[in-house]
């Protein structure tokens, strides 16, 4: 049998630069990325380097007489060492062993190339109990070890010097000290080397050390949230001389900037690095100032640097298995220059009210005197464009520029006049009152397939009317305003709309109104001799040059027969009322197929127009206390960015980063602001206090870059496969979901054949912890979503009592268009969300916060229940920490969840669920839970009858359900001596199964599970020679009941050396388990026993979850074991394994 490893994503904890290539340490593997193009960081190669030890360190060196094309790579961490000679010069990079892998007695902090007679042909290697080793690796042994006279442990270690002659160790260790001392040194009379300087200053251990020669600084990073730099002076001439008469140790320096613990610290010519637990890798200057503080990972520690500085580059490795690049600047990233522009130049008083930007290069400001000023941002000059008193007390100003590349504006008044005209010719202006009262909403839409100087003008006044007006050009005027259609917005306080767009080849637009609403409606154009008679009525007043009282009697007079008539008004076809709240919807946009909507309620959604309505399919928020979201941006690469207001700073949020790209301190978004960006700039523009503020930023020179995707920030809890695809090109791709105690849920897609992930989607709807899941087909109807292969149900639960469910549309990938998933959010529920709302709640019990539920199963996966049940419902168990069992029962078409029954039969917390069905000759379907909790204990139920009340009870129909009370389980089995922390269950015959459970006992243990129709009509369930006790409680109460009965089988009490938390039934005669010892285990099961099979070491610590399913052939199993990462093994079973002796529990404890 073997077992070998597709796929690992683990914390980065090693990094090292090679030329144009970088390598990274993850796990006990050592993967190659190339760093020469600027969009393309592919993985070249992936070995495992250390077989079961994680990589810590990576050091290279040239050999003078070997190509430099080949560099020797000396891979270390824990106890293991081995050295690889790199081939770059290849069509694909390839690592060659240059001697076997080398086990020490102790642990590797550090390790220094080390020349004899020209050549490196030795390592030293620094101990973990302040000692050296000299190691000749291609012979794999060692020569000499030195201890010093400093007996302890030690948190990190540097080296310096190139022989060892001249070795000088400086130990980071656990009494918050530096000790520096030499191979070469006086001993004392034990013979250890006695120690040169003792550097104290520190409150903490000392977790990294590093030493510039050229300045004699050496840096040190602690547990006490510091950086230290001393100055110790040139170590190689102390080596060369006697020592005497050194440089004292002086403390240049004391950094504080990190929230937690300090990593790592490297110093550069100009800068130092440093990165911590807290996820950010600070740029300092020597001065001790920040200079720049890159926070891009997710979650807890960010351990793994490397520096080119040459090329300016950083790269950092986090938990989150993601691996970053940085620029290194001399300024923030996202930090912008500030500067006021020189207002008033006409002459005249005037106050600046509102702005926009044209593109980022051009700039209007309007007046409180009715005057539009151009501002050209590369000249530095203005220029009037037009004075209209009229316009001086309220106006609205808007711009767009036309395909054809000429600036067309708006503006409107208090009295429901628009006036519309061409920057370049103002005078050639089309002016008409098409509101009574003010104009309260102005904005242009772009229309697919519209004609180059064509453009849609839509305005909103005080009836709640919203008007669509086609504008055409020609040339440098505006020819004609063209009405097409009116529509009515809703009933409310501020009826009138902020945004709009129009929906391609569907004849629709979705307008966002100021109550939060999101409105669909057709786009029905006007009646074209209307149209044109709207534009004979408007060359009236075309080409007017002043404003004087005069020129405004040539207006068209309020009481005109074009407003007051009664033009027909569209109604919305489909609405979702109030859906960004009371402050309204800021922007819409449609892209890809889906239409986004952003708000002042700090979240955008992303929605689909299904069955001629708007669907809403996800609701997101940014990063956190970002509660104004303007609008969402495009980059020409696909990333996702918003635009927004974090208190009182313009943010511009990434989200495929999660981090800030973009902060400045304007004082909010209650002022007239603009923002404007373009592939090498980006400005923001605003006005505070009657002043006009102008921010740029050049974009042309990015500092950041994603090498490999951030997964998630904390452990993994749960893994479970949602489907497979045969893809002929690239080779089949199993899609997997993950969930972690980041309260995330990703949707991953594995390349069965390089092992490559890619994160299709990430799912953040939780507010804690996600800490199970469940897969199972949608049951919907088919809504002709053809381009989907697969359409599954996420059930996914965990901290606050919280449950989820989604819908998952998973589109088949190939060579031209890679796999994609997009999530459809159903329903969420939680169990104090009824007491929230309920009157006198502070005088009622409310429900433990705490409560988390453990695990989920779908009961009805596979069955058919008839007519009990709709065919778009589903039955949902979960095991929760207060003890209890509950069934809830789901509706995907009417997005309902229902608590229907529980027991707290467990009375503490229950850890594990599975599901079986038993199918009867006359009755139909029977539903059986298995439930283990903390106790040992496994119990048996049968919820078939309260599925079963369901129909007769109307449970969807309710306006509110009592949950019932489960029945009593019928059978209970004493099984672990302690919890039950892995359980799976298998069917093998009709009515007989293979129940599997692992313990926090390190026991395994088996049974078989019969059930048959009872010959009485009671359903008393019976028992078998399992030494399972009978709960007192009675089967079904139907006319046909079921006797369940369970032989005990084989078990192996000290199956791992930990707990065991996963179990797989892989087939009758297979079992395979996990356990926190890190290993994956085969175990055959036969008449004779479970016996030993095969052991595979898994690179994830802490393993919380095993998932299995099958790979190319019945003979091929894939694996998933999650906890500190995620780790996907194949296992390619022999034919003729059966028939091999198999390894008794004993012989493998021997082996």
């Amino acid at each position: 049998m073997q077992c070998e490893s597709v796929s690992l994503l683990s914390p980065i904890t090693a990094l090292q630069f090679v030329g144009d290539f970088l390598l990274s340490g993850e796990g006990a593997v050592i993967n190659l990325y190339t760093l020469n193009s600027a969009n393309d960081y592919e993985r070249r190669l992936y070995c495992n380097a250390l077989q079961n030890y994680c990589i810590h360190g990576i050091k290279p060196c040239w050999p003078a007489h070997e190509q430099t094309s080949r560099p020797q790579l000396a891979v270390f961490g824990a106890k293991g060492l081995i050295v690889f000679e790199l081939n770059t010069c290849a069509k694909e990079p390839k690592l060659r062993k240059m001697g076997q892998l080398l086990e020490l007695h102790d642990w590797i902090w550090d390790l220094q190339w080390l020349e004899n007679d020209g050549e490196l042909l030795y390592l030293g290697l620094a101990l973990g109990h302040n000692s050296v080793v000299l190691c000749d690796y291609k012979a794999g042994r060692t020569l000499r070890e030195v201890h010093c006279d400093v007996k302890c442990i030690l948190y990190s270690a540097c080296f310096v010097g190139h022989t060892w002659a001249e070795l000088v160790l400086i130990s980071g260790t656990v009494f918050n000290q530096l000790v520096l001392w030499r191979m070469e040194g006086p001993t004392n009379e034990d013979g250890r080397v006695q120690t040169e300087r003792r550097i104290s200053g520190h409150s903490g251990v000392i977790f990294s050390i590093h030493y510039m020669e050229k300045n004699g600084i050496l840096a040190s990073a602690s547990d006490d949230r510091s950086i230290r730099l001393w100055k110790v002076g040139n170590l190689w001439e102390g080596a060369k001389g006697d020592g005497e008469g050194a440089d004292p140790v002086q403390c240049l320096l004391q950094l504080y900037g990190h929230q937690s613990r300090v990593w790592s610290v490297q110093l550069l010519e100009d800068h130092i690095i440093s990165v911590g637990e807290d996820s950010a890798c600070i740029v300092w200057s020597y001065n001790g100032d920040i200079i720049n503080c890159f926070t891009g990972h997710k979650g807890r520690s960010v351990r793994a640097l490397a520096v080119n500085e040459d090329k300016g580059w950083l790269v950092t490795g986090g938990a989150d298995s993601g691996i970053r690049l940085w620029k290194i600047q001399d300024r923030k990233s996202e930090d912008v220059v500030i500067s006021q522009l020189q207002f008033g130049g006409t002459g005249k008083i005037e106050t600046p009210k509102a702005l926009t930007l044209v593109d980022p290069a051009l700039l209007l400001v309007m007046t409180d005197a009715g005057s539009i000023y151009s501002y050209c941002l590369l000249s530095g000059k203005w220029k009037l464009i037009l004075e209209d008193p009229s316009y001086q007390s309220y106006s609205l100003l808007v711009v767009t520029r036309l395909v054809s590349g000429c600036a067309i504006c708006a503006i409107g008044n208090i009295n429901g006049w628009v006036k519309i005209f061409l920057l370049s010719a103002p005078e050639d202006c089309v002016e008409s009152q098409v509101h009574q009262g003010k104009v309260h909403s102005l904005g242009w839409a772009s229309r697919e397939g519209q004609a180059r100087d064509k453009c849609h003008l839509f305005s909103s006044g005080a009836d709640g009317i919203m008007i669509w007006r086609e504008v055409s050009c020609e040339g440098s005027r505006v020819a004609s305003v063209a009405e097409q259609c009116r529509y009515r917005l809703p009933l409310c306080k501020h009826r009138w709309h902020t945004s709009v767009t129009f929906l391609p080849e569907r004849h629709l637009l979705v307008c966002g109104d100021r109550r939060g609403s999101l409105l669909l409606y057709p786009c029905a154009e006007g009646d074209l001799g209307e149209r044109q008679g709207l534009s004979e009525e408007s060359a009236d007043v075309a080409g007017s040059e002043n404003t004087t009282e005069e020129s405004l009697e040539g207006r068209l007079p309020v009481g005109s027969t074009r407003i007051a008539a009664q033009f027909e008004c569209r109604e919305p076809v489909s609405a979702l009322p109030g859906l960004h709240g009371k402050l309204g919807v800021t922007s819409v946009l449609f892209h890809d197929g889906f239409v986004y909507s952003t708000g002042r309620d700090g979240y955008y959604r992303q929605l689909k127009i299904e069955d001629g309505g708007l669907k809403l399919l996800r609701s997101h928020r940014a990063c956190k206390g970002m509660d104004w979201i303007e609008r969402l941006l495009l980059t020409p690469g696909g990333n996702l960015l918003v635009l927004g207001f974090h208190s009182t700073n313009l943010v511009l949020w990434n989200v495929k980063t999660s981090e800030k790209v973009l902060c400045i301190p304007c004082g909010g978004g209650h002022r007239s602001w603009s923002y404007s960006s373009s592939p090498g700039n980006e400005i923001f523009t605003y006005i505070k206090s009657g002043n006009i503020l102008v921010c740029q930023r050049d974009l042309s020179d990015s500092s950041r870059a994603v090498i490999k995707d951030c997964m998630h920030g904390r452990e993994f809890t749960c893994v479970r496969f949602v489907e497979r695809f045969k893809v002929s090109a690239d080779g089949p791709v199993s899609i997997v979901a993950t969930s972690s105690e980041d309260t995330t849920v990703n949707v991953l897609a594995v390349d069965e054949r390089s092992g490559h992930v890619t994160k299709l989607t990430t799912i953040c709807d939780h507010i804690s912890s996600v800490r199970t899941m469940a897969i199972t087909k949608s049951r919907r109807p088919d809504h002709g979503d053809d381009h989907c292969s697969f359409v599954a149900l996420l059930f996914s639960a965990g901290g606050r009592a919280e449950l989820q469910c989604c819908r998952l549309l998973i589109q088949h990938g190939d060579v031209s268009a890679p796999a994609s998933c997009q999530v459809e959010h159903l329903v969420s529920h939680r169990l104090a969300e009824d007491w929230e709302h309920k009157k006198n709640r502070h005088r009622m019990l409310k429900m433990d916060p705490e409560t988390r539920y453990m695990s989920v199963v779908v009961v009805d996966a596979g069955m058919n229940f008839g007519n009990v049940c709709r065919p778009s419902s589903h039955f949902l168990a979960a095991a929760c920490s207060d003890g209890s069992v509950r069934l809830f029962l789901i509706d995907e078409c009417q997005r309902t969840i229902v608590l229907l029954a529980e027991s707290f039969y467990h009375q503490r917390c229950v850890l594990k669920l599975q599901t079986f069905t038993y199918q009867q000759a006359t009755r139909g379907h029977r539903a059986f839970l298995c439930s283990a909790a903390t106790d040992g204990r496994i119990a048996f139920w049968d919820v078939s009858r309260t599925i079963e009340r369901v129909t007769l009870a109307n449970i969807l129909q309710e306006g509110v359900h009592h949950p019932w009370g489960l029945e009593s389980p019928c059978l209970v089995l004493k099984a672990h001596q302690c919890g039950v922390s892995g359980l799976h269950i298998r069917a093998l015959e009709e009515g007989r199964y293979l129940l599997a459970s692992g313990g926090d006992d390190n026991a395994i243990r088996v049974w078989v599970v019969s059930v048959e129709t009872a010959g009485g009509d009671d359903g008393t369930t019976g028992v078998g020679s399992s030494g399972g006790q009978c709960a007192g409680a009675q089967g079904a109460e139907a006319p046909a009941g079921v006797s369940l009965q369970v032989a005990e089988g084989p078990r192996v009490d000290s199956a791992h050396a930990a707990h065991v938390t996963g179990v797989r039934i892989v087939s009758p005669r297979l079992l395979v388990s996990a356990s926190i010892d890190q290993r994956l285990t085969h175990w055959q099961l036969n008449d004779q026993g479970l016996h030993f099979l095969h052991s595979t070491c898994c690179q994830v610590a802490d393993i919380a979850e095993l998932e299995s399913w099958e790979g190319v052939s019945p003979e091929t199993h894939l694996f998933a074991v999650c906890g500190d990462g995620l780790q996907i093994l194949k296992t390619q079973q022999q034919n003729h394994f059966m028939l091999q002796k198999p390894n008794t529990a004993d012989d493998r404890n021997q082996k």
